[in-house]
Protein backbone atom coordinates (compact mmCIF):
# COMPACT_ATOMS: atom_id res chain seq x y z
CA UNK A 1 0.00 0.00 0.00
CA UNK A 2 1.71 3.78 -0.85
CA UNK A 3 -0.69 6.59 0.50
CA UNK A 4 -1.60 9.95 -1.32
CA UNK A 5 -2.59 13.53 -0.28
CA UNK A 6 -5.45 15.65 -1.02
CA UNK A 7 -5.89 19.34 -0.14
CA UNK A 8 -9.64 20.07 1.12
CA UNK A 9 -10.90 23.52 2.43
CA UNK A 10 -10.37 22.56 5.89
CA UNK A 11 -6.84 20.52 5.29
CA UNK A 12 -4.69 17.95 3.78
CA UNK A 13 -5.79 14.79 4.09
CA UNK A 14 -3.64 11.44 3.29
CA UNK A 15 -5.94 8.01 1.96
CA UNK A 16 -4.16 4.70 1.37
CA UNK A 17 -4.45 3.34 -2.27
CA UNK A 18 -4.86 -0.35 -2.58
CA UNK A 19 -5.76 -2.82 -5.62
CA UNK A 20 -5.95 0.55 -7.40
CA UNK A 21 -8.37 1.97 -5.65
CA UNK A 22 -7.55 5.07 -2.99
CA UNK A 23 -9.71 5.10 0.28
CA UNK A 24 -9.89 8.05 2.28
CA UNK A 25 -11.76 7.69 5.80
CA UNK A 26 -12.84 9.24 8.65
CA UNK A 27 -12.80 13.04 7.32
CA UNK A 28 -14.86 15.15 9.24
CA UNK A 29 -17.88 17.24 7.74
CA UNK A 30 -19.70 18.38 10.56
CA UNK A 31 -18.33 19.45 14.14
CA UNK A 32 -18.78 16.90 17.35
CA UNK A 33 -22.58 17.76 18.15
CA UNK A 34 -21.97 17.68 21.86
CA UNK A 35 -21.94 20.66 24.74
CA UNK A 36 -23.91 23.72 23.36
CA UNK A 37 -23.87 21.86 19.73
CA UNK A 38 -26.29 18.81 21.28
CA UNK A 39 -29.47 18.39 19.19
CA UNK A 40 -28.39 20.97 17.04
CA UNK A 41 -28.13 21.17 13.21
CA UNK A 42 -24.90 20.08 12.13
CA UNK A 43 -22.10 22.96 12.16
CA UNK A 44 -19.14 23.10 10.36
CA UNK A 45 -15.74 21.46 11.58
CA UNK A 46 -12.57 23.17 12.54
CA UNK A 47 -9.62 23.12 10.13
CA UNK A 48 -6.61 21.55 10.96
CA UNK A 49 -2.86 22.27 10.62
CA UNK A 50 -0.98 19.42 8.43
CA UNK A 51 -2.26 16.06 7.39
CA UNK A 52 -4.42 14.33 8.53
CA UNK A 53 -4.72 10.51 8.47
CA UNK A 54 -7.57 9.76 6.54
CA UNK A 55 -6.84 5.77 7.25
CA UNK A 56 -9.47 4.38 10.09
CA UNK A 57 -12.93 5.61 9.80
CA UNK A 58 -14.36 8.09 12.66
CA UNK A 59 -16.37 7.95 15.91
CA UNK A 60 -20.33 6.35 14.74
CA UNK A 61 -22.82 8.08 16.21
CA UNK A 62 -24.46 6.76 19.32
CA UNK A 63 -26.63 3.83 19.11
CA UNK A 64 -27.07 0.21 20.69
CA UNK A 65 -25.71 -2.70 19.29
CA UNK A 66 -27.62 -3.90 16.01
CA UNK A 67 -28.63 -7.29 17.46
CA UNK A 68 -28.81 -9.40 20.35
CA UNK A 69 -24.91 -10.66 20.37
CA UNK A 70 -23.46 -9.10 17.78
CA UNK A 71 -20.12 -6.39 18.63
CA UNK A 72 -21.44 -3.06 19.16
CA UNK A 73 -20.83 -0.15 16.92
CA UNK A 74 -20.44 2.78 19.70
CA UNK A 75 -19.31 2.40 23.11
CA UNK A 76 -20.02 5.46 25.74
CA UNK A 77 -16.28 5.50 26.54
CA UNK A 78 -16.23 6.75 22.37
CA UNK A 79 -18.11 10.03 23.26
CA UNK A 80 -19.39 12.50 20.48
CA UNK A 81 -16.96 13.04 18.13
CA UNK A 82 -17.60 14.99 14.56
CA UNK A 83 -19.76 14.00 11.75
CA UNK A 84 -17.53 12.03 9.47
CA UNK A 85 -17.57 10.61 5.87
CA UNK A 86 -15.23 8.48 3.76
CA UNK A 87 -14.21 8.01 -0.16
CA UNK A 88 -13.25 5.57 -2.46
CA UNK A 89 -11.99 6.81 -5.43
CA UNK A 90 -10.54 5.44 -8.50
CA UNK A 91 -8.95 8.04 -9.81
CA UNK A 92 -8.42 10.87 -7.35
CA UNK A 93 -6.49 12.52 -10.46
CA UNK A 94 -9.42 12.50 -13.13
CA UNK A 95 -11.55 14.96 -13.96
CA UNK A 96 -15.35 14.88 -13.37
CA UNK A 97 -15.99 11.02 -12.59
CA UNK A 98 -19.56 10.19 -11.50
CA UNK A 99 -20.43 10.18 -7.68
CA UNK A 100 -22.37 8.10 -5.66
CA UNK A 101 -23.49 8.88 -2.01
CA UNK A 102 -24.50 6.10 0.10
CA UNK A 103 -27.18 6.73 3.06
CA UNK A 104 -27.11 3.87 5.65
CA UNK A 105 -30.07 2.19 6.97
CA UNK A 106 -30.75 0.73 10.68
CA UNK A 107 -34.18 1.89 11.55
CA UNK A 108 -33.33 5.30 12.00
CA UNK A 109 -31.82 4.26 15.20
CA UNK A 110 -28.80 2.30 14.47
CA UNK A 111 -26.18 1.94 11.53
CA UNK A 112 -23.02 3.64 10.63
CA UNK A 113 -20.81 4.26 7.31
CA UNK A 114 -17.93 1.83 9.45
CA UNK A 115 -19.82 -1.01 8.76
CA UNK A 116 -18.03 -3.78 6.39
CA UNK A 117 -20.47 -4.56 4.06
CA UNK A 118 -20.50 -0.81 3.35
CA UNK A 119 -16.90 -0.52 2.14
CA UNK A 120 -17.15 0.70 -1.03
CA UNK A 121 -14.20 -0.45 -3.00
CA UNK A 122 -15.63 -2.83 -5.37
CA UNK A 123 -18.43 -0.29 -6.18
CA UNK A 124 -15.65 2.43 -7.02
CA UNK A 125 -13.87 -0.25 -9.77
CA UNK A 126 -17.02 0.32 -11.61
CA UNK A 127 -15.63 4.05 -12.53
CA UNK A 128 -17.35 5.72 -9.62
CA UNK A 129 -15.90 7.99 -6.88
CA UNK A 130 -18.05 6.31 -3.69
CA UNK A 131 -19.18 8.74 -0.12
CA UNK A 132 -20.36 6.62 2.48
CA UNK A 133 -21.67 9.19 5.18
CA UNK A 134 -22.66 8.92 9.24
CA UNK A 135 -25.59 10.51 10.36
CA UNK A 136 -27.03 10.73 13.94
CA UNK A 137 -29.60 8.11 14.70
CA UNK A 138 -32.00 7.51 17.28
CA UNK A 139 -32.62 10.27 19.97
CA UNK A 140 -30.09 12.28 18.92
CA UNK A 141 -30.82 12.59 15.05
CA UNK A 142 -34.64 12.40 15.31
CA UNK A 143 -35.71 13.41 18.90
CA UNK A 144 -38.33 16.39 19.32
CA UNK A 145 -37.35 18.95 21.63
CA UNK A 146 -38.73 22.45 21.72
CA UNK A 147 -36.61 25.14 20.14
CA UNK A 148 -34.41 22.84 18.34
CA UNK A 149 -35.12 21.37 14.32
CA UNK A 150 -35.99 18.31 13.97
CA UNK A 151 -34.52 15.61 11.76
CA UNK A 152 -31.21 16.99 12.86
CA UNK A 153 -30.04 13.21 11.07
CA UNK A 154 -31.88 14.40 7.63
CA UNK A 155 -29.87 17.86 8.32
CA UNK A 156 -26.51 15.78 8.78
CA UNK A 157 -27.21 14.20 5.22
CA UNK A 158 -27.52 17.79 3.79
CA UNK A 159 -24.20 18.78 5.32
CA UNK A 160 -22.25 15.72 3.77
CA UNK A 161 -24.00 16.41 0.62
CA UNK A 162 -22.62 19.71 0.76
CA UNK A 163 -19.83 18.65 1.68
CA UNK A 164 -19.37 16.35 -1.64
CA UNK A 165 -20.56 19.44 -3.84
CA UNK A 166 -17.64 21.50 -2.31
CA UNK A 167 -15.02 19.04 -2.61
CA UNK A 168 -15.24 16.01 -4.27
CA UNK A 169 -13.25 17.17 -7.52
CA UNK A 170 -10.47 16.81 -5.62
CA UNK A 171 -11.16 13.63 -5.35
CA UNK A 172 -11.97 12.79 -8.94
CA UNK A 173 -15.69 12.90 -8.39
CA UNK A 174 -17.96 15.60 -10.69
CA UNK A 175 -20.29 17.93 -8.39
CA UNK A 176 -22.55 18.21 -10.76
CA UNK A 177 -23.28 14.76 -11.40
CA UNK A 178 -24.07 13.41 -7.90
CA UNK A 179 -26.24 10.14 -7.09
CA UNK A 180 -27.83 9.53 -3.64
CA UNK A 181 -28.70 5.82 -3.26
CA UNK A 182 -29.38 3.93 0.05
CA UNK A 183 -31.07 1.09 1.53
CA UNK A 184 -34.20 1.12 4.21
CA UNK A 185 -33.85 4.10 5.86
CA UNK A 186 -31.65 5.37 3.65
CA UNK A 187 -33.88 4.72 0.82
CA UNK A 188 -36.36 7.27 2.75
CA UNK A 189 -33.70 9.51 3.35
CA UNK A 190 -32.91 9.78 -0.63
CA UNK A 191 -36.50 10.11 -1.67
CA UNK A 192 -37.54 12.94 1.21
CA UNK A 193 -34.18 14.63 0.36
CA UNK A 194 -35.42 14.45 -3.58
CA UNK A 195 -38.42 16.11 -2.49
CA UNK A 196 -37.24 18.59 0.01
CA UNK A 197 -36.81 22.50 -1.48
CA UNK A 198 -33.54 22.29 0.54
CA UNK A 199 -31.65 19.37 -1.41
CA UNK A 200 -32.09 21.29 -4.82
CA UNK A 201 -28.77 21.04 -6.65
CA UNK A 202 -26.76 18.77 -4.48
CA UNK A 203 -27.31 15.64 -6.90
CA UNK A 204 -28.88 14.56 -9.97
CA UNK A 205 -29.83 11.20 -9.28
CA UNK A 206 -31.27 8.81 -7.09
CA UNK A 207 -31.65 5.20 -6.08
CA UNK A 208 -33.75 4.38 -3.46
CA UNK A 209 -33.85 0.61 -2.23
CA UNK A 210 -36.49 -0.79 -0.41
CA UNK A 211 -38.64 2.71 0.59
CA UNK A 212 -40.27 1.91 3.83
CA UNK A 213 -43.34 3.60 5.35
CA UNK A 214 -43.40 5.07 9.13
CA UNK A 215 -43.27 8.88 9.55
CA UNK A 216 -44.13 10.51 12.94
CA UNK A 217 -46.40 13.88 13.56
CA UNK A 218 -45.09 16.65 15.41
CA UNK A 219 -47.60 15.26 18.32
CA UNK A 220 -46.53 11.40 17.82
CA UNK A 221 -42.27 12.76 18.63
CA UNK A 222 -43.54 14.75 21.52
CA UNK A 223 -45.26 11.72 22.79
CA UNK A 224 -42.06 9.81 22.50
CA UNK A 225 -39.55 12.58 24.03
CA UNK A 226 -42.39 12.39 26.50
CA UNK A 227 -41.92 8.66 27.60
CA UNK A 228 -38.45 9.20 27.14
CA UNK A 229 -38.20 11.75 30.07
CA UNK A 230 -40.66 9.92 32.29
CA UNK A 231 -37.88 7.15 32.14
CA UNK A 232 -34.90 9.55 32.34
CA UNK A 233 -35.95 11.83 34.81
CA UNK A 234 -35.11 14.70 32.60
CA UNK A 235 -37.29 17.34 31.85
CA UNK A 236 -38.21 17.17 28.15
CA UNK A 237 -36.18 20.24 27.25
CA UNK A 238 -33.51 21.06 25.09
CA UNK A 239 -31.37 21.88 28.79
CA UNK A 240 -32.89 18.85 30.28
CA UNK A 241 -32.09 15.89 27.48
CA UNK A 242 -28.27 17.84 26.43
CA UNK A 243 -27.26 17.30 30.39
CA UNK A 244 -27.70 13.71 29.71
CA UNK A 245 -25.20 11.30 28.61
CA UNK A 246 -26.33 9.41 25.79
CA UNK A 247 -25.95 6.08 27.03
CA UNK A 248 -28.50 7.45 29.59
CA UNK A 249 -30.92 7.64 26.54
CA UNK A 250 -30.11 4.59 24.89
CA UNK A 251 -30.34 2.60 27.99
CA UNK A 252 -34.62 3.61 28.08
CA UNK A 253 -35.01 4.07 24.20
CA UNK A 254 -36.06 0.48 23.89
CA UNK A 255 -37.90 -0.43 26.28
CA UNK A 256 -41.66 -0.87 26.15
CA UNK A 257 -42.29 2.49 28.69
CA UNK A 258 -40.34 4.87 26.15
CA UNK A 259 -40.93 3.36 22.84
CA UNK A 260 -44.77 2.83 21.67
CA UNK A 261 -43.75 -0.16 18.90
CA UNK A 262 -42.03 -0.50 16.19
CA UNK A 263 -40.97 3.61 14.76
CA UNK A 264 -40.55 5.57 18.02
CA UNK A 265 -38.08 7.09 15.77
CA UNK A 266 -38.25 8.58 12.40
CA UNK A 267 -38.84 11.33 10.27
CA UNK A 268 -40.76 14.02 11.77
CA UNK A 269 -43.62 16.13 9.37
CA UNK A 270 -41.75 19.62 10.27
CA UNK A 271 -43.67 21.34 7.53
CA UNK A 272 -40.39 22.58 6.37
CA UNK A 273 -37.97 20.11 5.72
CA UNK A 274 -40.30 16.81 5.59
CA UNK A 275 -44.18 17.84 4.73
CA UNK A 276 -45.58 14.18 4.90
CA UNK A 277 -44.80 10.67 2.78
CA UNK A 278 -42.26 11.42 0.12
CA UNK A 279 -44.88 10.42 -2.46
CA UNK A 280 -47.51 13.24 -1.78
CA UNK A 281 -44.55 15.91 -2.55
CA UNK A 282 -43.39 13.84 -5.58
CA UNK A 283 -47.24 13.35 -6.88
CA UNK A 284 -47.26 17.18 -6.88
CA UNK A 285 -43.70 17.56 -8.75
CA UNK A 286 -41.12 18.20 -6.41
CA UNK A 287 -38.06 16.57 -7.73
CA UNK A 288 -39.59 15.57 -11.05
CA UNK A 289 -36.10 16.89 -12.93
CA UNK A 290 -34.35 14.43 -10.62
CA UNK A 291 -34.21 10.64 -12.20
CA UNK A 292 -35.28 8.02 -9.93
CA UNK A 293 -34.32 4.03 -9.72
CA UNK A 294 -36.89 2.58 -6.95
CA UNK A 295 -37.34 -0.55 -5.94
CA UNK A 296 -38.07 -3.22 -3.08
CA UNK A 297 -36.97 -7.28 -2.76
CA UNK A 298 -39.66 -9.61 -3.09
CA UNK A 299 -39.99 -10.71 0.28
CA UNK A 300 -39.18 -7.52 2.28
CA UNK A 301 -40.42 -8.85 5.63
CA UNK A 302 -38.12 -12.16 5.57
CA UNK A 303 -35.44 -9.89 6.57
CA UNK A 304 -37.38 -7.79 9.06
CA UNK A 305 -39.20 -10.19 11.11
CA UNK A 306 -37.96 -14.08 10.12
CA UNK A 307 -39.92 -15.55 13.12
CA UNK A 308 -43.44 -15.22 10.67
CA UNK A 309 -46.35 -13.99 12.28
CA UNK A 310 -47.21 -13.96 16.26
CA UNK A 311 -49.80 -16.33 17.39
CA UNK A 312 -53.09 -16.16 16.54
CA UNK A 313 -52.70 -13.67 13.70
CA UNK A 314 -54.44 -15.23 10.92
CA UNK A 315 -54.63 -13.19 7.28
CA UNK A 316 -57.90 -11.85 8.16
CA UNK A 317 -56.31 -10.44 11.62
CA UNK A 318 -53.26 -8.81 9.64
CA UNK A 319 -55.49 -7.54 6.71
CA UNK A 320 -58.34 -5.52 9.73
CA UNK A 321 -55.09 -4.27 11.21
CA UNK A 322 -53.25 -2.70 8.03
CA UNK A 323 -57.25 -1.38 7.23
CA UNK A 324 -57.84 -3.38 3.97
CA UNK A 325 -61.01 -3.95 4.64
CA UNK A 326 -63.41 -7.06 3.87
CA UNK A 327 -61.92 -8.98 1.29
CA UNK A 328 -58.74 -8.30 1.42
CA UNK A 329 -57.40 -11.63 2.89
CA UNK A 330 -59.49 -13.52 0.40
CA UNK A 331 -57.88 -11.05 -2.44
CA UNK A 332 -54.40 -12.06 -1.34
CA UNK A 333 -55.18 -15.92 -1.32
CA UNK A 334 -56.04 -15.67 -4.58
CA UNK A 335 -53.15 -13.48 -5.44
CA UNK A 336 -50.71 -16.27 -4.23
CA UNK A 337 -52.97 -19.72 -5.03
CA UNK A 338 -51.24 -22.62 -2.76
CA UNK A 339 -49.47 -20.12 -0.55
CA UNK A 340 -49.98 -21.06 3.49
CA UNK A 341 -51.07 -18.25 6.22
CA UNK A 342 -47.83 -17.66 7.08
CA UNK A 343 -46.38 -17.19 3.55
CA UNK A 344 -49.47 -14.63 3.12
CA UNK A 345 -49.13 -12.88 6.06
CA UNK A 346 -45.35 -12.43 4.47
CA UNK A 347 -46.27 -11.23 1.90
CA UNK A 348 -48.75 -8.17 3.28
CA UNK A 349 -46.74 -7.05 5.59
CA UNK A 350 -44.07 -7.04 2.63
CA UNK A 351 -46.75 -4.90 0.50
CA UNK A 352 -47.31 -2.62 4.01
CA UNK A 353 -44.04 -1.80 4.97
CA UNK A 354 -41.84 -1.32 1.75
CA UNK A 355 -43.27 -2.84 -1.41
CA UNK A 356 -46.36 -0.51 -1.81
CA UNK A 357 -44.43 2.69 -0.02
CA UNK A 358 -41.92 1.78 -2.72
CA UNK A 359 -44.12 1.69 -5.60
CA UNK A 360 -46.17 4.82 -4.44
CA UNK A 361 -42.82 6.71 -4.60
CA UNK A 362 -42.37 5.51 -8.31
CA UNK A 363 -45.19 5.97 -9.74
CA UNK A 364 -45.65 9.52 -7.95
CA UNK A 365 -42.81 10.32 -9.54
CA UNK A 366 -43.44 9.25 -12.87
CA UNK A 367 -46.71 10.47 -13.12
CA UNK A 368 -45.28 14.17 -12.30
CA UNK A 369 -43.18 13.45 -15.52
CA UNK A 370 -40.29 12.45 -14.08
CA UNK A 371 -37.62 9.67 -15.52
CA UNK A 372 -38.55 6.92 -13.38
CA UNK A 373 -37.24 2.81 -13.13
CA UNK A 374 -38.33 0.48 -10.87
CA UNK A 375 -37.40 -2.72 -9.99
CA UNK A 376 -38.32 -5.72 -8.09
CA UNK A 377 -35.01 -8.00 -6.26
CA UNK A 378 -36.31 -11.17 -6.60
CA UNK A 379 -33.22 -13.51 -6.42
CA UNK A 380 -34.16 -16.00 -3.02
CA UNK A 381 -30.76 -16.33 -0.79
CA UNK A 382 -30.71 -19.99 1.18
CA UNK A 383 -31.51 -18.33 4.41
CA UNK A 384 -33.73 -15.37 4.42
CA UNK A 385 -35.00 -15.78 0.80
CA UNK A 386 -35.27 -12.36 -1.00
CA UNK A 387 -35.95 -10.51 2.45
CA UNK A 388 -35.31 -6.84 3.39
CA UNK A 389 -31.25 -6.40 3.08
CA UNK A 390 -30.21 -8.89 0.58
CA UNK A 391 -29.82 -6.40 -1.93
CA UNK A 392 -27.10 -4.55 0.08
CA UNK A 393 -24.15 -7.13 -0.45
CA UNK A 394 -24.94 -6.99 -4.30
CA UNK A 395 -24.96 -3.34 -4.50
CA UNK A 396 -21.27 -3.41 -2.78
CA UNK A 397 -20.29 -6.09 -3.89
CA UNK A 398 -19.01 -7.74 -0.59
CA UNK A 399 -19.87 -11.03 -0.16
CA UNK A 400 -18.25 -11.81 2.93
CA UNK A 401 -18.75 -11.24 6.53
CA UNK A 402 -21.38 -11.48 8.96
CA UNK A 403 -23.93 -8.95 7.19
CA UNK A 404 -23.49 -11.04 3.63
CA UNK A 405 -23.62 -14.58 5.40
CA UNK A 406 -27.23 -14.15 6.67
CA UNK A 407 -28.09 -13.46 3.08
CA UNK A 408 -26.00 -15.54 1.04
CA UNK A 409 -24.86 -18.07 3.42
CA UNK A 410 -20.82 -18.42 3.99
CA UNK A 411 -19.11 -18.96 1.63
CA UNK A 412 -21.60 -16.67 -0.66
CA UNK A 413 -24.06 -18.57 -2.80
CA UNK A 414 -22.51 -19.12 -6.21
CA UNK A 415 -25.21 -16.79 -7.78
CA UNK A 416 -23.77 -13.91 -5.78
CA UNK A 417 -20.52 -12.53 -8.29
CA UNK A 418 -22.04 -12.53 -11.64
CA UNK A 419 -26.08 -11.12 -10.15
CA UNK A 420 -23.62 -8.69 -8.15
CA UNK A 421 -21.61 -7.72 -11.33
CA UNK A 422 -24.49 -6.68 -13.22
CA UNK A 423 -26.30 -4.90 -10.31
CA UNK A 424 -22.95 -2.56 -9.84
CA UNK A 425 -22.87 -2.23 -13.33
CA UNK A 426 -26.54 -1.22 -13.83
CA UNK A 427 -26.07 1.24 -10.87
CA UNK A 428 -22.92 2.74 -12.10
CA UNK A 429 -23.79 3.14 -15.48
CA UNK A 430 -27.07 5.22 -14.14
CA UNK A 431 -24.69 7.36 -12.14
CA UNK A 432 -22.82 8.04 -14.96
CA UNK A 433 -25.51 8.51 -17.92
CA UNK A 434 -28.92 8.26 -16.24
CA UNK A 435 -29.75 4.78 -17.86
CA UNK A 436 -29.86 1.79 -15.75
CA UNK A 437 -30.04 -0.25 -18.30
CA UNK A 438 -33.75 -0.91 -18.76
CA UNK A 439 -37.39 0.25 -20.05
CA UNK A 440 -38.00 3.14 -18.03
CA UNK A 441 -41.57 2.51 -15.66
CA UNK A 442 -44.43 4.36 -16.81
CA UNK A 443 -47.91 4.15 -15.31
CA UNK A 444 -49.16 2.72 -18.81
CA UNK A 445 -46.92 -0.29 -19.50
CA UNK A 446 -45.82 -0.45 -15.76
CA UNK A 447 -42.29 -2.32 -16.65
CA UNK A 448 -40.73 -3.95 -13.50
CA UNK A 449 -36.58 -5.16 -13.81
CA UNK A 450 -36.99 -8.37 -12.16
CA UNK A 451 -33.70 -8.86 -10.33
CA UNK A 452 -33.26 -12.55 -10.06
CA UNK A 453 -30.10 -14.89 -11.79
CA UNK A 454 -30.62 -14.06 -15.15
CA UNK A 455 -32.51 -10.61 -15.18
CA UNK A 456 -35.60 -9.87 -17.09
CA UNK A 457 -38.16 -6.94 -17.62
CA UNK A 458 -41.30 -7.76 -17.17
CA UNK A 459 -44.95 -6.02 -15.73
CA UNK A 460 -44.99 -4.63 -12.65
CA UNK A 461 -45.50 -8.21 -10.47
CA UNK A 462 -47.64 -6.90 -7.63
CA UNK A 463 -50.63 -6.00 -9.80
CA UNK A 464 -53.14 -7.41 -7.32
CA UNK A 465 -51.23 -6.15 -4.30
CA UNK A 466 -51.48 -2.77 -5.24
CA UNK A 467 -55.46 -3.10 -6.18
CA UNK A 468 -56.29 -3.95 -2.94
CA UNK A 469 -54.14 -1.37 -1.59
CA UNK A 470 -55.56 1.28 -3.80
CA UNK A 471 -58.91 0.30 -2.53
CA UNK A 472 -57.93 0.81 0.66
CA UNK A 473 -55.90 3.87 0.84
CA UNK A 474 -56.86 5.74 -2.21
CA UNK A 475 -54.03 7.86 -3.54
Amino acid sequence: MIDIVVKTRRGLVRGLVQDGIVSFKGIPFAAAPAGALRFRPPAPPPSWEGVRDAVAFGTPPPQLPPAPGVPPVWRASDGLGPLTLNVWTPDPGAAGLPVMVWIHGGMWKAGSAAMPQYDGAALARSGVVVVTADYRVGFEGFGHLPGVPDNRGLLDQLAALEWVRHEIAAFGGAPGDVTVFGQSAGAASAVLLLAAPAARGLFRRVIAQSVPAGYLSAAEAARVTGRLAAATGAPATWEGFANLPPEAILAVQDTPAAEAGHGAFGPVVDGELVTGPPWEALRAGAGRDTELVCGFTHEEYRGIAPGGPPPGVTPEVAAEALGLGAGAADAYRGAHPGADDTELFTAMMSDALVRMPATWTAEAHAAAGGRTWLYDFAWRGPVLGAGHGVDVPFTFGNGDGRFAARFLGSPPHPDFAALSERIRTAWASFAATGDPGWPRFDLARRLTRIWDTVPSDAPYPLEESRRVWERAVPR
